[in-house]
């Protein structure tokens, strides 16, 4: 309801505002062309977060002290908390962040916001930036038509910058031209009063134009004019901070318990932030007129006073919230609880993982890592085993001759309850996030894919097989029950050691080595079943109608082998692009290799 009503309110008070003033008008534009040409870096930014933003990211945020570093940077360099927050708010729904240092990045989002008042107050309003913004703008168009995805960041870039600058300098023009025909610095509201008035105002636009750049830029400019006074600039610039945390807030909706809980770590340290600044803003004042005067700015030029005093309400904020960002975490860690999901239902596949390559892919591989293990359920009781059973370290054989009998397993409920619909999902998922674009990760999408379809395949291949290992596994020919046995027992000592992988650490050069081992088992395992099956029917010692059934089911646990070792390959051995990484490649035995092993297998 609020939505429907906001929407024309804002554009009956802009036509009025148009009718009554032109150069209210040119204040209009030059916010509209600023908040333009943020998107437009946003945009710019995000042709680059499929590589080196993502990267850098991952790595860079293992310490406190690096999480703070990188949003620090990161948002000088994009001008963008919001983006930062976002970003961030994606990357720790996928799992490839901890919220801990997501937190840590937010508290850095907020100093780096500050670099944007030092670069209006001290560069925007004291040279005619509007001469910057037109090659900008030529060159940023030019690259954005170019079919080079980075060329078009660049141009985009470029483009935001551009109407970044534009924006500022119609801003600037606009409060120059008004301040000749009316006087907005009479409605100042002195004392605490002006102060919760004009953080109100400040919060407001900052919700309404979704941008805290803005509303300072526009702070800024006002008081460079000398439209509003001093104090309640500080007060919108508060406002401001406040405000931005409604961005990172809806992002969060979609997201899962780790989004919303870093939403309510940005609002939680803005909130402090904010009232630390109001309740100190006497002191705070004074420190900043001590710092002016250190530095060198004038007690009159109250627009860099203005980015003195941002910078250090943000950084004083983060002084205090540091030691207690542990308590925080805790506290946001049992206000929001993970919701139990069903193992039908998708946990990773959130639209706010969608936007970004890496955070979409790593989603699909965590939802597909859900998928491997409702499959080992459903396979290890297919071959007669319960999980525990599967995944222990006891004796299969042992296991197995102490069955009186196998029953049947329904692999068709259980496929249809727990694999079927997050298969389903995830097809759905990525032909939604449209990777046919993003050509440097559809290579990783693509193998992860593979995984699922072999998982699927997998299951299939087990429900022909089942069939013949009710009727074999406690046959009273001992051959067939010895071959059967040893059918079942393999296959679930391979879900066995494909789980001990999973659970290592994906960094262990020993991964692709027992991967190659399971490859070598696998053709010994055909090669030593083929010698058994001509032994076993030249002595007659099983019917030719029970040995077709053995070939068959042979053949179907060898797919199910091969499918469950490539599966592996992809989900426990990390594929960047459309390979292993360069340390693996290095490691994985080629064909020669393979069958030098295989005969030294078979001499031992």
């Amino acid at each position: 309801m609020l939505r429907k009503i906001l929407l024309p309110t804002i554009f009956i008070i802009l036509g009025w505002g148009f009718w009554i003033s032109p150069d209210f008008k040119t204040i209009a534009a030059g916010v509209s062309i600023f908040l333009f040409g943020m998107l437009s870096l946003e945009d710019g930014f995000k042709a680059f977060t499929g590589g080196m933003l993502d990267k850098i990211l991952k790595r860079s945020t293992n310490k406190l002290w690096k999480s703070i570093s990188f949003g620090i940077v990161s948002t000088s360099i994009m001008q963008s908390s919001s983006l930062v927050s976002v970003i961030t708010i994606s990357f720790l729904s996928a799992g490839l962040l901890g919220l801990y240092e997501g937190v840590g990045i937010i508290f850095g989002a907020n100093l780096g916001t500050t670099t944007g008042a030092w670069l209006v107050a001290g560069f925007g309003l004291k040279v005619k930036i509007s001469a910057y913004a037109m090659p900008m703008l030529v060159f940023g168009v030019l690259l954005i038509f170019q079919k080079s995805k980075t060329l078009k960041g660049i141009g985009y870039i470029l483009s935001g910058l551009g109407f970044l600058f534009l924006g500022i300098h119609y801003m600037k023009e606009g409060f120059d031209a008004f301040k000749d025909t009316f006087d907005l610095a009479q409605f100042a509201v002195a004392g605490y009063p002006g102060l919760f008035l004009f953080c109100g105002i400040g919060i407001a636009s900052t919700v309404i134009m979704q941008s805290s750049h803005a509303t300072l830029v526009l702070t800024i400019t006002a008081l460079a004019a000398g439209q509003i006074t001093y104090d309640n600039a500080l007060a919108l610039a508060i406002g401001a901070n406040v405000g931005t945390t409604i961005t990172a807030i809806i992002g969060a909706i979609s997201a899962n318990e780790q989004g919303k809980r870093l939403a309510g770590a940005h609002l939680i340290f803005n909130m402090v932030t904010g009232l630390i600044a109001i309740i100190f803003i006497h002191q705070m004042m004074s420190a900043v007129d001590w710092i002016s005067a250190e530095v060198g700015i004038a007690a009159d030029d109250y627009t860099l006073k203005l980015a003195v005093f941002h910078t250090l309400f943000n950084l004083l904020g983060v002084l205090v919230m540091l030691p207690f960002i542990r308590m925080l975490v805790n506290f946001l860690e049992g206000l929001f609880v993970p919701k139990k999901v069903a193992r039908s239902e998708p946990k990773f596949l959130t639209e706010s993982v969608m936007e970004y390559p890496d955070t979409a892919t790593e989603a699909v591989h965590n939802e597909t890592l859900r998928v491997w293990n409702n499959a080992i359920n459903l396979l290890s009781g297919s071959f007669g085993f319960n999980r525990s059973e599967a995944l222990s370290n006891q004796d299969l054989y042992q296991v197995a001759d102490q069955q009186q009998k196998l029953h049947p397993y329904d692999i068709n409920s259980s496929y249809e309850l727990n694999i079927k619909p997050l298969y389903g999902a995830i097809v759905v998922f990525i032909s939604k996030a449209g990777f046919s674009w993003q050509m440097e990760k559809s290579g990783r999408i693509h193998w992860i894919r593979k995984a699922n379809q072999n998982i699927v395949d997998a299951v299939k291949e087990s429900k022909h097989l089942h069939k013949n290992l009710v009727i074999y596994a406690k046959s009273d020919n001992p051959k067939m029950r010895e071959a059967y046995t040893k059918i079942r027992v393999e296959l679930t000592l391979l879900i066995r050691e494909l789980e001990s992988i999973h659970i290592k650490n994906a960094e262990d050069e020993n991964l692709v080595c027992s991967l190659d081992y399971l490859k070598v088992l696998l053709d010994e395992h055909i090669a030593n079943m083929n010698d058994w099956l001509a032994t076993t029917i030249r002595e007659e010692s099983i019917t030719p109608e029970m040995a077709t059934s053995l070939m068959n089911d042979v053949s179907y646990a060898t797919n199910i082998f091969r499918n469950l070792v490539q599966m592996g390959e992809v989900l426990f051995i990390k594929y960047e692009q459309d390979e292993v990484s360069e340390t693996e490649r290095d490691l994985e035995l080629n064909d020669e290799e393979l069958a030098e092993v295989k005969e030294q297998v078979k001499n031992s």
